[in-house]
């Protein structure tokens, strides 16, 4: 049996564990007590991350896609169940061999080295071989719900204009791994083209940005309402191109902050839905565990 780990990064238990969780998230280093005390706001604004839930959920949808011969499973990497958890419920029930699909299509080897590194120390421990997955930005079925999410926004609203957003990055990781920047945007030029939007009606902007001193990509898309207010725009359609699931990105920096700043501009806010477990971005995950396949017969072979 093969068993399937979906990987993100977790989310708090409660305010009790949000110190913990933001010094995991920092790399060790305690949270000022003024981050903790803000965080704490935001995760109240929205009643807490479903991000958990919704993993576990796609988890489950993705089992039930694939069918017989797999077991699929959630594991995070700031919070539980863990990603070791995961890998060892999977092992369990019965998987000899994992593969792991980091829950983002674009795949940074600088951001996401923390979760290979883990899986492959669980495969480690169990005795089992792993394979994780790389970038999946241009996958069909990923641009087909993504324009599928656009398209369902887009009916009913006049002639919006369409921010394309991801979340922003320190410039010294975008300097270390351009690639991984080139990777979003072709993300949301394919799911564009595919929702059959025009060229000028849409744009790039980043959300989300660190709390930190050092200078991060922009620019914001908040910054580009009043621009896009003059142009005579109305409505705006906010399009997260790596955000697989709803979680404090989307529920409170774009649906709370970045949605009343727009309202400050005279436009209109709107979000496509996230792609949680619509039925075809379940069937884009089914495609990657059956090509990361390929990964654990090659680690099979090896271990002979």
């Amino acid at each position: 049996m093969t068993g399937v780990l979906l990987m993100t990064y977790g989310a708090p238990d409660g305010d009790a564990d949000l110190p913990r969780y933001l010094a995991a998230v920092r790399g060790g280093r305690a949270a000022d007590p003024a981050l903790v005390t803000e965080m704490a706001r935001r995760y109240a604004a929205i009643g807490g991350s479903p991000l958990v839930a919704r993993t576990i959920a796609q988890a489950g949808a993705l089992e039930r896609e694939l069918g017989a011969g797999y077991a699929c499973a959630a594991g995070m990497r700031f919070s539980p169940p863990s990603i070791s958890d995961g890998a060892t419920s999977l092992a369990e029930r019965g998987a000899t061999r994992i593969a792991g699909i980091c829950m983002s299509p674009q795949w940074s080897p600088l951001l996401m080295a923390g979760y290979e590194r883990e899986l492959r120390e669980a495969g480690e421990r169990l005795g089992l071989p792993v394979a994780i997955a790389g970038a999946w930005h241009r996958e069909r079925l990923f641009i087909d719900a993504l324009a599928e999410r656009m398209r369902e926004a887009l009916d009913g609203l006049d002639d919006p204009f369409v921010l394309l957003t991801a979340h922003s990055l320190p410039k010294r990781v975008f300097e270390a791994e351009p690639g991984y920047i080139a990777q979003l945007r072709e993300t949301g030029d394919l799911a564009a083209a595919a929702a059959g939007l025009a060229p000028e009606r849409c744009r790039w902007a980043y959300q989300s940005a660190g709390h930190t001193r050092e200078e991060w990509l922009r620019p914001d898309l908040v910054e580009l309402f009043p621009e896009i207010a003059a142009s005579g725009a109305r409505d705006i359609l906010v399009v997260p191109v790596q955000f697989l699931s709803d979680h404090l990105e989307v529920l409170y920096d774009l649906d709370v902050a970045a949605a009343a700043q727009a309202g400050e501009a005279g436009l209109a806010y709107h979000r496509i839905a996230m792609p949680n477990t619509h039925p075809t971005f379940i069937r884009a995950l089914a495609s990657i565990a059956r090509a990361t396949e390929a990964g654990l017969a090659d680690a099979v072979r090896t271990r002979a």
